[in-house]
């Protein structure tokens, strides 16, 4: 009698072990299954609702390309929303601009920065409009180098410098080396001037060789507004402007050769103003500023990747003010700002 009482505890007892096992493998496939439904949708849509665990974006905003019959190709993807990991780094930048505002330095500021290995960003002010000035080299670099991918021997074409230019444009920051009235330079060398040196008339010698639709249709491929060509001026926000060196890094417009020779002579710039100035000389940055604004308001830009050992990040700050000799300086600090933070963020 004892013997079957034990056998029927026994028996009890690993039943209902059974049952609780049962339910619980059945409560985590089914939790696998939803995670796995949900990161179907989250890859294959392109307009993704914002939902926040620990206060951290789960979802993304992808931008894909257009213009083909069966394919479109991912540009971009993007945290729907600003990382609250990166928020700290927020507040710094804050101090910074605060100081420069009270003592009268600027007018108003903004900065984006995106981290590569964790693809968090932060933005301040990031809807403020700006006159890019001389960053719009970028996307004329690589609009000549897509016409490049159709007709290689492009680089190789010769043009003289043999035209006067009259432009309203007396940048402050300009270089010493310039290409010489007279000679004849490559696109290729032309490109190198335009980028390295930010040589205007180097710039306006290769406008009258580019494809201007081409032109166009990389800022409406990027999402932005289409560019009057005739215009003086076109206005975009800090994050608008980061994307031209986004694309490049990422390589997903030009293919792998181009973008990789886009960001050589980037790194190559002789301006030094900036944040080059903020980072130690062991470190590679690849960068593009420019200069803009009026007799009443001055603007100073700079849009950057800094190689920071294993996490490269992107950073873009632009400033106006009514002095542009205030305005480097301004750049060089919340530069420094930032890379103090994204070292220690490195080094965790």
């Amino acid at each position: 009698m004892v013997k079957n009482i034990f056998k029927f505890k026994f028996s009890f007892i690993s039943l209902i072990i059974f049952i609780v096992a049962s339910v619980t493998i059945t409560f985590i496939i089914s939790k696998i299954i939803y995670s796995k439904n949900n990161l179907k949708v989250a890859s294959t849509s392109e307009n993704i609702n914002i939902n926040r665990v620990n206060n951290d974006c789960l979802d993304y905003k992808i931008t894909r390309l257009k213009g083909y019959k069966y394919i479109k190709p991912i540009m971009f993807i993007d945290n729907d929303c600003q990382s609250e990991k990166l928020s700290y780094i927020k507040t710094e930048v804050s101090k910074v601009f605060d100081f420069y505002k009270q003592n009268g330095s600027i007018i108003s500021a903004s900065f984006y920065l995106k981290d590569y290995l964790s693809n968090n960003w932060i933005a301040l002010n990031e809807n403020e409009k700006y006159s890019p000035g001389s960053i719009l080299k970028v996307p004329a670099l690589i609009t000549i180098l897509k016409m490049s991918e159709i007709n290689p021997q492009i680089l190789s074409k010769k043009i003289t410098y043999n035209k006067v230019y009259n432009v309203d444009v007396h940048p402050k920051y300009v270089s010493k080396n310039a290409i010489e009235f007279g000679k004849s330079y490559t696109v290729k060398e032309l490109l190198s001037y335009m980028i390295k040196y930010s040589d205007n008339n180097a710039t306006l010698l290769l406008n009258e060789i580019i494809d201007v639709k081409l032109f166009k249709k990389l800022f409406t491929d990027f999402g932005f507004k289409e560019v009057d060509w005739n215009a003086s001026d076109y206005e975009m926000n800090v994050k608008e402007c980061s994307y031209f060196l986004h694309a490049l890094y990422n390589a997903n417009y030009l293919n792998l050769n181009n973008s990789e020779f886009a960001i050589e002579l980037l790194s190559k710039s002789d301006f030094k103003e900036g944040i080059n100035s903020s980072i130690p000389s062991n470190i590679n940055v690849a960068e593009k500023f420019g200069e803009s604004g009026d007799l009443n308001t001055r603007q100073m830009h700079e849009t950057a990747i800094i190689y920071l050992n294993e996490r490269p990040y992107l950073l873009t700050i632009m400033t106006k003010g009514k002095d542009i000799n205030n305005l480097p300086e301004i750049i060089k600090k919340t530069s420094y700002a930032i890379y103090s933070q994204m070292t220690l963020l490195n080094n965790k």
